[in-house]
């Protein structure tokens, strides 16, 4: 008989975890290091947020905003938003007036939930108030922390707010699974944020799909500290209470308190993802010491040599990697049954319901095996357009339903695709075209190498040559000389960076996730004096 792959039991993402609640009501859903929440208490907490929006008049569809730090509220806000049928819009927490701002206007949000809890850091109060001064709309404002500022509406009086239980309900239950679920604004390593827009189906089913392939069952315990307004790790919270797993956070990224966790709470799931999150954790002195064995699989995206030294690190655990992005999930992934070479060498084939293409940068032609192009894909969990741009969804989202993220990648004969860097990152040097991940892996197979990061810059004779930004490794000590000696030989002369910057672990510039090479251009430009 023919294997069928049949899709998971998909519901929109509140009565996903109301139904996860009701099969295990006092487990552990979500544990910060202070705070354990059991699934009673996740769903209790976002069904009291829905319960007062509703009740504040705020309807099906509408845009509510939430600007928070990581913190257990976040979660409850965005999956009780959700469940009152409205469309969630997480913000960067980040961004700051100007970023704010437009996101506000361009969202039309009709509620900003925020909170207090980051007061330390950044006073967001203090902040919606600058970024909303002179604003004709200015959405109804809530905090969800212990404060009262003026023009917020208090927690306590948000939450004695109640709707008619059968609205409630009603409003529950209504929610279409292919109707708008969030609105993920994302700029990555560009300067204007865009609203990519997916339905419930798209995130919940793609990342329930995300769920099969790792074989989660409700025994995991998945661990990750990335921003949880993030498209990944949402996405990690939403496929591990699908599973009725437990998922574990923290308020702020500690590679300390994530090797505790990982030893102390037997994490099973280990999700890292970017390289400056995993460099660190497995730098900390107390990780060699730590024992770590219950991890059983963990994921990171980086060049195929960091890849091999991050699987040494944890040698018992399966490593996994993958290939997608705010629009469209995780589009292809390696498996827990694919050999080693693939799962260091390839970011895999696609997901079930998926399809993936590469074609010429130029005509669109679409290529073979083995031809470098851009990326396409198509399938279930892709974005349904970008919110109040029609120019960037016409240019994204292409005739036949394919997406296109500016991604360039090469596929092989399994179909599986390696991802090259991005179109617009492509460095034009001497009218070759050279992928700075090209230059990257190469350094990366320095000894000394940790983090390397490639720009261009410009050049009378060439147009442009590549720099590059180094952190090497604790205790490792490596000059530029050095670096660029060992690039010669191993690949084009042309590609050879022509200068090397040292850098700290604290001094990238961050998106929530990704390093903004923009920002590293332009600080070397400002150095040599050339920005224009």
């Amino acid at each position: 008989m023919t294997e069928l792959w049949l899709a998971d039991d998909v519901r929109p993402m509140g009565q996903m975890l109301l139904h996860s609640a009701a099969k295990d009501p006092g487990k552990d859903a979500l544990v910060f290091p202070d705070r354990r929440l059991s699934y009673q208490d996740l769903a209790d907490g976002a069904t009291q947020v829905a319960d007062s929006l509703i009740a504040m008049g705020v309807e099906a569809g509408e845009h509510v905003g939430v600007l928070m730090t990581n913190h257990p509220d976040l979660v409850i806000s965005v999956f009780g938003a959700a469940l009152a049928g409205c469309v969630v819009v997480p913000i960067n927490a980040r961004y700051r007036t100007s970023e704010l701002r437009f996101i506000v206007e361009d969202a039309v949000l009709s509620v900003l939930l925020t909170h207090d809890s980051a007061d330390e850091h950044v006073d967001y109060a203090a902040l919606i108030d600058d970024a909303l001064e002179g604003l004709e709309h200015r959405p109804t404002l809530v905090m969800m922390g212990a404060k009262r500022p003026p023009g917020f509406v208090a927690r306590e009086d948000f939450d004695a707010l109640h709707a008619d239980p059968a609205l409630l309900r009603n409003r529950i239950e209504g929610v279409a699974l292919r109707s708008t679920a969030l609105i993920l604004y994302t700029s990555g390593t560009t300067s204007q944020p865009r609203g990519a827009m997916l339905s419930h189906e798209a995130f919940v089913r793609g990342w329930l799909t995300t769920a099969r392939t790792w074989r989660s069952t409700a025994e995991d315990r998945q661990w990750s500290a990335l921003p949880l307004f993030h498209v990944t790790a949402l996405g990690c919270v939403t496929w591990t209470l699908g599973c009725g797993g437990t998922f574990y956070s923290d308020y702020f990224f500690d590679a300390g308190r994530a090797v505790e966790c990982l030893e102390q709470e037997r994490i099973t799931e280990f999700y890292p993802a970017y390289q400056p999150v995993m460099e660190a954790i497995i730098g900390h002195p107390r990780f060699a010491s730590a024992d770590i064995s219950a991890i059983r699989v963990f994921c990171n995206v980086a060049p195929p040599e960091v890849l091999a030294r991050f699987q040494r690190a944890i040698p018992h655990a399966v490593q996994l990697t993958v290939y997608g992005g705010t629009e469209g999930g995780v589009v292809t992934t390696v498996t827990l049954d694919d050999p080693l070479e693939v799962r260091l060498n390839t970011c895999g084939a696609c997901q079930p319901g998926m399809e993936l293409r590469i074609v010429d940068v130029d005509d669109g032609r679409v290529l073979g095996p083995g031809e470098r192009g851009v990326i396409h894909f198509r399938g279930f969990c892709t974005l349904d357009g970008y919110w109040n741009d029609t120019i960037k969804t016409k240019e994204s989202i292409l005739p036949g339903g394919w997406v296109t993220m500016g991604d360039l990648g090469v596929c092989d004969e399994h179909g599986r695709v390696l991802f090259l860097g991005r179109v617009k990152e492509t460095l034009k040097v001497g009218g070759e075209n050279v992928a700075p991940q090209e230059i990257e892996s190469q350094l990366a197979l320095h000894p000394a190498v940790g983090l390397v990061q490639v720009v261009g810059i410009p050049d009378e004779r060439l147009l442009e040559v590549p720099a590059a930004f180094v952190e090497l490794l604790p205790g490792m000590q490596a000059t530029e000389e050095e670096l660029i000696e060992h690039c010669r030989g191993a690949i084009a002369s042309f590609k050879l960076p022509r200068m090397i910057r040292f850098i700290s672990g604290g001094e990238w510039p961050m998106s929530a996730t990704k390093i903004q090479r923009f920002r590293l251009r332009d600080r070397l430009l400002e150095e040599l004096g050339t920005r224009t």
